[in-house]
């Protein structure tokens, strides 16, 4: 009986458990499920209707205008290599393969390209670096009608690639700063009209210019030259445009002015921001789907070209002139979907996400039923509807993105869209197509291509519209935190917190550690953060020093926004972090271990004081200069990695467990140390394992659990808590 009573002991207790498990799960959801605010406080939507020319008179024309005539002239290079495709397979003896290649080459490092143009965009005047970039491009258009193989072409695009990836990253990004949310799709959209114009003018001029020199085996190399004259106007045309304020329709619209300090806060590090960025999941959507069309995009203006010349035979002119007019709808389209787009967004944010989504879609299908005729009229019928939906789609692009990424983010965000599109899809979306091409012919390979990636990617951004008025909310919700700050340091600016903390949450992948961790520091407090095995003691002072980037929330230091910035820029701020058990290069000597943090000090004498100062408290250490960190006791390394903050003397020191294996005798001589970097008035934040250590120096104390603030008060308050302090007790922490 007594055997049958313990398992019945046994399965009520693992029910209870699931049971409670079950619960709080269910109260996890409930607490981080997503705010959606009201349509009124969500920018542009419910707005009155503004008119195209009201919104040119308040942004004014000249960006509008010179980035489409730098559309329309990029699209010349474009469409020179597919209308001259065979002519310059002719000449340098290369095959289907190749060629498409050798053109999604030049993508792939203008995708490449488009990253380290994002970090030059955050920290630069964006129409300095877009003109430099242009002048690049410009010299190397020249150069690809020059080439004399295979290995040159491929230097040509590659170089072509680099100079234009400036535009993916920067254009979009003027264009949101520059104009009105409530006519951006329209923007977007006559930004956009650079490609169908493009592809409409460039193929005539390109087949025109080749027939004009002698339609020779050669003579497309002056295409190449023509069509870099009018980039190298444009140089300077955009060097002299006019910066335009960074976010300012948007701290406009939700908070009726410019933040004062916007300017001021330090640039976004590209990896936080990419981190970020996968969580905004219209976004992440968005850029996903159209990674999988870039299998289609890239490689179907070459495809079709290679199809006209090898089924139709058509030369270099006609070509052109077939491949013109199959842009001619998108003319009509473009600008259409520009103004619906506009309409949509103002009723609902969802619906221009979802028109993008299921035009994606129509482009896959007109381009695939119109491959399988054999009729040159019926083809390039529902080619040139497919292109037209392809370009009415990307208008609606643009002013998502705009939309639901913070402005600091934006050029980052949109070189993702050029990485999605040309890394995933382009360059392996090109291979396959001219693989298939080779081996069974145009047709067949556009058959095999297109339906999926069209198809796949339209309806991953249909399904990512249905998070819009989610990621808007948090981008609204990020300005109006922003400015309660700012609010709160212009009239308390002695009580602006030296760490301030607010809705912190950390993953490591899916897995979620850290739920809305809030907590300030006052300027010389001291901070003891307490809690239970894995409650995320030493995961939130990572992400407070940028060693790992939360997943939501803001880090503050002095009223700085220091979120997404460097960890080596926040240690410019002042902020040191002693990490528990990695805080010492163990195969460098004692010597070198404090060589390397001097550094940090610019002035050379004041470098050899605080080395000195170093040795006066801890003289130990100067007995073992040449020793390797390694090989230095545990009380002896914990001196060592507590002598960086005595040498640099930071704002704000961050300790992680400096007691842990520790005898109690060294512990007593490391708090002495620490209550002298106290007495100079240095804040600190302190992980500590052992609560009376913690508490015999903390000012206030923070209790975690399981991810959670659990109690945040005095330090003498907590020895209240006896429920708090026995959950310490029990998991081992506490002695």
């Amino acid at each position: 009986m007594s055997g049958i009573e313990s398992e019945n002991d046994a399965a009520s207790i693992t029910a209870t458990i699931l049971e409670e498990e079950e619960a709080r799960k269910a109260a996890l959801d409930q607490e981080n499920a997503d705010t959606v605010l009201p349509d009124d406080l969500l920018p542009g939507v419910g707005d009155e209707e503004m008119t195209f020319r009201e919104g040119i008179q308040k942004g004014g024309l000249s960006m509008a205008l010179v980035l489409l005539i730098l559309s329309i002239v990029e699209e010349f290079d474009r469409v020179a290599i597919t209308v001259l495709g065979p002519d310059i397979q002719d000449t340098l003896n290369i095959s289907d393969t190749m060629l498409l290649g050798l053109s999604s080459f030049g993508g792939v490092v203008l995708v490449l390209s488009t990253i380290p143009f994002a970090w030059l965009a955050d920290r630069y005047r964006r129409v300095g670096v877009l003109s430099i970039a242009t002048g690049v491009w410009a010299g190397l258009v020249a150069f690809t009608g020059a080439v004399q193989n295979a290995f040159q072409l491929a230097i040509g695009r590659a170089g072509t690639g680099i100079g234009a990836g400036a535009k993916i990253p920067i254009s979009p990004s003027l264009i949101a700063d520059q104009y009105p949310i409530a006519i951006r799709a329209r923007i977007f959209a006559a930004e956009a009209l650079g490609r169908p114009i493009g592809q409409v003018i460039g193929p005539f001029i390109a087949g025109g210019i080749v027939l004009l020199a002698g339609d020779g085996p050669d003579d497309w190399r002056v295409a190449f030259y023509v069509f870099s004259i009018p980039a190298l106007i444009l140089v300077v045309a955009i060097f002299l445009l006019k910066e335009p304020v960074r976010g300012a329709y948007e701290q406009d619209a939700v908070l009726g002015g410019k933040l004062d300090k916007a300017e001021e806060e330090p640039p976004v590090r590209l990896s936080s921001a990419f981190q970020r960025l996968k969580n905004v999941r219209s976004f992440y959507y968005l850029v996903v789907g159209i990674g999988v069309l870039g299998f289609a995009l890239v490689a179907v203006p070459t495809t079709m070209s290679l199809l006209l010349e090898e089924y139709y035979d058509y030369g270099a002119f006609k070509r052109g002139w077939l491949i013109s007019i199959s842009w001619a709808a998108a003319l009509i389209a473009i600008p259409f979907a520009g103004k619906l787009g506009d309409k949509l967004f103002r009723q609902d944010p969802k619906k221009a996400l979802w028109l993008m989504g299921l035009l994606v879609t129509l482009y896959g299908i007109f381009v695939t039923i119109g491959v399988r005729f054999s009729n040159i009229v019926l083809l390039m019928v529902f080619y040139t509807l497919g292109n037209a939906c392809q370009g009415a789609a990307f208008t609606q692009m643009g002013p998502t993105i705009s939309a639901v990424v913070p402005y600091r983010m934006r050029a980052q965000a949109f070189s993702l869209v050029g990485v999605y599109i040309f890394l995933m899809g382009g360059f392996f979306g090109g291979l396959l197509t001219g693989a298939f091409s080779d081996a069974y012919g145009e047709r067949t390979a556009l058959t095999i291509v297109v339906p999926p990636a069209a198809l796949i990617g339209g309806v991953l951004i249909m399904y990512g519209s249905r998070y819009m008025k989610r990621d808007i909310s948090l981008v609204v919700e990020e300005l109006l935190n922003e400015q309660e700050e700012e609010r709160r340091a212009s009239e308390n600016p002695d009580q602006v917190p030296v760490l301030q903390v607010q809705g912190m949450n950390v993953s490591y992948g899916n897995l979620q550690v850290l739920f809305d961790v809030d907590l300030e520091i006052r300027r010389g407090e001291t901070l003891a953060l307490l809690g239970t095995n894995g409650a995320g003691k030493s995961t939130a002072l990572k992400a407070i020093s940028g060693l790992h980037m939360p997943d939501r929330g803001v880090v503050r230091m002095n009223g700085r926004d220091i979120t997404l910035v460097d960890p080596e820029y926040r240690v410019s701020l002042g902020m040191v972090q002693i990490p528990g058990g990695e805080a010492l290069f163990t195969s460098q000597t004692v010597q070198e271990n404090l060589e390397v943090w001097s550094w940090l000090i610019e002035d050379e004498n004041l470098r050899n004081d605080r080395m000195e100062k170093v040795f006066t408290v801890f003289p130990q250490l100067s007995d073992r200069l040449d020793d390797k960190a390694g090989s230095l006791s545990g009380g002896q390394q914990q001196m060592l990695a507590l002598a960086k903050a005595v040498m640099l003397e930071p704002e704000l020191l961050l300790i992680d467990e400096l007691s842990l294996g520790l005898a109690p005798v060294v512990v007593q001589d490391l708090l002495q140390v620490v209550e002298q970097l106290k007495e100079t008035g240095i804040t600190m934040v302190i992980v500590e394992q052992s609560v009376n250590v913690a508490l015999s120096i903390a000012d206030r104390a923070i209790f975690m659990e399981r991810g959670r603030v659990q109690f945040q008060g005095p330090a003498q308050e907590l020895l209240e808590r006896d429920d708090l302090l026995r959950a310490v007790f029990l998991s081992g922490e506490g002695a």
